[in-house]
């Protein structure tokens, strides 16, 4: 049975009384300081003065007033956050008392706060092999915690993963340059495996993940199980792939199976942070049912050293 409205409703404050003490204990002032202005927006003119740049002469003024005249601008301190989520069916395990999805909804909401506090618009964009959902950048905290909401009870349409198709249409709606927080655990199907141990510039993850990098200020946050990444020496298992239905069998109590199973996602993992290195794309990995504010905010510091 699902959840009352009520329990909806409450899950949801919990997660905003949890994040927002978080937020004003420790992300906001690294929040404020990594994110700057992405422009520069136009003041006004006003008369040459000796030591001005030729090139900032605003000639139309210039010719209507009779006298040298130069542009001046501010800098743009309003910001646009928008978060990508991933709401493919893998985002539904969880193994030590959280899904990936919940943690998903707590990351985008401490980020969502931090935006706020800093006077930020925040939108959503919730996809699978397809954007399901684009909620547009706004203020205010209703509207965060209809994000929140969104990411926790949202039911897709679709359970795989494409994330060169989910960027391609977030890139085409956001017509200026934005802070992009990607979130997601980075596994796709087979039509596009994600990463693989020869990701290339032509791959096509990768190639989408490079150009909104270049467009804007990606970030990208993997979530992920630590069931993932390795495995308990319990004996004879079947693992279901949740995105595409297929079943293995395993015996998890021969050391060259787990050994072989955790080398695995280690390669997987050291391939897709090379590649994401090798474009300058800064990434967290975060795990689900563990603590992560401290590592948010080295992250944030981080970054603002680099």
């Amino acid at each position: 049975m699902g959840e009352s409205v009520k329990d909806m409703l409450r899950r949801v404050r919990k997660i905003e009384i949890a994040t927002r003490r978080q937020v004003s204990d420790a992300i906001a002032g690294t929040y404020h300081s990594v994110f700057k202005g992405q422009g520069i927006d136009f003041e006004e003119a006003r008369e040459y003065q000796p030591g001005d740049e030729i090139r900032s002469i605003d000639w139309n003024v210039t010719a209507r007033t009779g006298k040298a005249h130069v542009k001046t601008y501010r800098e743009e301190r309003e910001l646009t956050m928008m978060l990508a989520v991933d709401l493919s069916a893998s985002g539904a395990f969880g193994s030590a008392g959280q899904t990936k999805r919940e943690l998903e909804a707590e990351l985008a909401s401490v980020l969502a706060f931090s935006a706020a506090r800093n006077g930020d618009k925040v939108g959503l964009a919730l996809f699978t092999d397809t954007i399901e959902l684009i909620i547009p950048p706004r203020k205010g905290r209703r509207h965060i915690l209809r994000l929140i909401r969104e990411i926790l009870y949202f039911k897709p349409k679709r359970s795989g993963t494409n994330i060169a198709n989910a960027l391609d249409g977030l890139n085409k709606f956001l017509k200026r340059r934005a802070i992009t927080v990607l979130i997601s655990d980075f596994l796709q199907g087979p039509n596009g495996e994600l990463p693989n141990p020869d990701m290339r510039s032509g791959d096509p993850v990768l190639k989408a993940l490079d150009l909104t990098n270049r467009r804007h200020d990606l970030l990208c946050i993997n979530v992920y199980d630590d069931r993932e990444t390795f495995l308990p020496k319990i004996g004879r298992m079947m693992l279901e792939d949740s995105e595409t239905g297929e079943i293995v069998e395993l015996d998890a109590y021969k050391e060259s199976v787990l050994k072989a199973y955790s080398a695995e996602n280690a390669d997987r993992l050291k391939a897709f942070k090379t590649a994401l290195a090798r474009s300058g794309i800064d990434c967290l990995e975060l795990a689900a049912g563990k603590p992560y504010i401290a590592e948010l905010r080295q992250f944030f510091e981080r970054r603002k050293r680099a």
